[in-house]
């Protein structure tokens, strides 16, 4: 950890961020050890800093249990009191827009939902995000002063700033400063990406790929694109076009989009409803819908099939509603891509269903919050 240069003061927020942070993401308590080689810090100024954190009401210090008949004093277990950190997401689509709210352990407490009243305009939408913001908040039975960042899903090319470089629906929204108009409009610190990335984000984090690295998260059909892990972190290449293959005109990725079973990926329900019926009426035989699901599963392993060969992932997920036939997709596709002879990639449906791009965006605020966005300022003995 880099502290050259700063006073004893900035050290300890720093040091004080970094237990919290590293409390957030922990799957249950952890004990004083496990901290001090989670964070590279010292056992002492760990147990300092904890000791401010419980008397703040930030950690609970839970009951000692007995250290497995060895000798010695039981272990010291600390974990985070979630619900003193909220945090929001919102997914934006062509049509509509989710906002939920979140502990920083990424359990939904609060939902809103609503149309959007024009998409090409970012300026209305952005508005009806915002709005959608509060009222997950109230749904959530939070205040605004718990809320400590947030992060918005998009779609189109998002760069690490969170800026629309290119989107393929229209042209209006590139250069919009995403972070930016959220915080005018809901002050506290934003970060954006594309909702494909923050679904792989939110799979390694809390879905089926949290035991692997590199991973591709593709959500294929009606609505296209990719999100690429890369040793567990987003790739996003240049201004953010990795993985927006809608764009790549040599791709088939459009090829099927107007076929009726690609619509698993659609933002209109009418049009994911009749998806739905055409691979209910394949799982009974029916031979037209079969065709359709037969050229559809072709159209996926191409796709595939170049991502094992290039970006070659050990894990895809199929996602963006891919997940809601994976009993119908899942065996042909391992079929096609096996007799495509492809590295042994392994393919799973997504456990997270349509709240991945959101899960992912509360990883995403939680990874890039600081000290200022994250604690209490801890202050020096």
């Amino acid at each position: 950890m880099l502290t050259a240069g700063m006073n004893q003061s900035a050290v300890r927020r720093v040091n004080t961020s970094v237990i919290l942070r590293a409390l957030a993401v922990s799957s249950g308590p952890r004990k004083l050890t496990e901290l001090a080689g989670q964070t590279g810090l010292s056992r002492r100024t760990i147990e300092l800093i904890l000791d401010s954190l419980v008397e703040a009401g930030w950690v609970a210090e839970l009951d000692r249990v007995p250290n497995n008949g060895c000798a010695g004093r039981p272990a010291r277990r600390y974990e985070l009191r979630a619900e003193h950190a909220l945090l929001a997401a919102v997914r934006i689509t062509t049509v509509d827009a989710s906002a939920v709210v979140a502990d920083v352990r990424g359990h939904i407490l609060g939902r809103a939902h609503r149309p959007l009243r024009a998409y090409k305009d970012p300026r209305t939408t952005l508005d009806d995000a915002a709005a959608l913001v509060l009222q997950a908040l109230e749904d959530a039975g939070g205040s605004v002063d718990r809320l400590r960042a947030g992060a918005v899903a998009g779609g189109g090319a998002i760069d690490d700033e969170g800026v629309v470089r290119r989107l393929v629906h229209t042209t209006r929204w590139e250069g919009v400063h995403l972070p930016e108009e959220l915080a005018r409009r809901v002050p506290v610190p934003w970060f954006a990406d594309n909702d494909t990335n923050l679904g792989a984000l939110a799979e390694r984090w809390r879905g089926v790929a949290a035991d692997h690295d590199n991973v591709v998260w593709a959500m294929l059909g009606n609505r296209t694109g990719l999100g690429i892990l890369i040793r567990g972190a987003v790739h996003r290449g240049l201004d953010g076009a990795a993985g927006e293959i809608v764009e790549a005109r040599s791709m088939p990725a459009g090829s099927v989009e107007d076929r009726p079973v690609a619509a698993l990926t659609s933002p209109l329900p009418a049009q994911r409803a009749l998806a739905l019926a055409r691979f209910e009426a394949a799982r009974h035989g029916d031979a037209a819908s079969l065709a359709e699901v037969d050229e559809f599963v072709e159209n996926i392993a191409s796709i595939l099939t170049t991502l094992s060969w290039t970006v070659a992932p050990s894990l895809i997920v199929l996602g963006g509603g891919l997940e809601d036939a994976a009993d119908v997709l899942l065996p042909r596709v391992r079929d096609a891509l096996r007799d495509a002879r492809t590295p042994a990639v392994e393919l799973r449906a997504t456990a997270l269903g349509h709240d991945a791009p959101l899960i992912g965006a509360v990883k995403l605020a939680l990874d890039r919050m600081d000290t200022e966005l994250f604690g209490p300022l801890v202050p020096v003995d």
